[in-house]
């Protein structure tokens, strides 16, 4: 079994920041995550920087590190920890560029173990598969099973995130195949119990399978 799997959080793709900030606080309140993706679609520059440089310090309070989605150029003024980029967005060396050699660069690579390869010989600190359920987040372009990340712990030293509707209740054979880290959005903000229990509830299942 690889290491223990761990939380990825993904932010809402729209909230008001006074009462999202509260329910962030809770939530890291709840166990361990790894990270806190803030991912903002359809605002502005200014808004992104804006509700960044409020949500990172909540982040850092945790140990959590803060990453932005897309935007390697905005992550860079942030000073964030690093930044996730898809196929379509910036390309991994123009983010790499940005970054650092010291700051966070994951890559989205779909259902793709070319992607990924290619991804990880380039420098990725991580690459993301998925969607691996339906999500209301998004529609996905495509869709990945467990055994990807089956194939990938057996083939590659390079971490990997599972994508794409994860909840408490369906992230178990993501783990089992061995994901290092369950990314996950709605899963954790629309919990019946709240962001809190969702955690402490992905953590328990964690412990459970490490």
């Amino acid at each position: 079994m690889p290491n223990r799997c761990r939380l990825y959080l993904i932010t809402p793709p729209v909230f008001e920041l006074e009462a999202f900030s509260r329910a962030l606080e809770g939530a890291l309140a709840g166990g361990d995550i790894a990270c806190v993706q803030l991912r903002l679609k359809d605002a502005g520059d200014a808004e992104v920087l804006r509700v960044g440089a409020a949500l990172k310090p909540i982040a850092h309070s945790a140990d959590t590190a803060f990453v932005l989605n897309d935007r390697p150029d905005l992550a860079a003024k942030l000073d964030a920890d690093g930044v996730h980029v898809g196929q379509t967005d910036a390309r991994y060396a123009e983010a790499r560029a940005l970054m650092g050699r010291d700051r966070i660069v994951g890559v989205t690579c779909h259902n793709s173990r070319d992607l990924a390869y290619e991804a990880a010989e380039a420098g990725a600190d991580y690459v993301a598969f998925g969607a691996f359920y339906p999500t209301g987040t998004k529609e996905p372009s495509h869709w990945a099973e467990p055994e990807i990340l089956e194939i990938w712990q057996e083939t590659a030293t390079t971490p990997c995130v599972a994508i794409g509707g994860i909840n408490v209740e369906n992230a178990a054979p993501l783990v089992h195949a061995g994901a290092d880290f369950i990314a996950v959005s709605a899963g954790v903000w629309a919990h019946v119990d709240g962001p809190r229990a969702a955690v402490a509830a992905f953590n328990a299942l964690f412990d459970e399978l490490s």
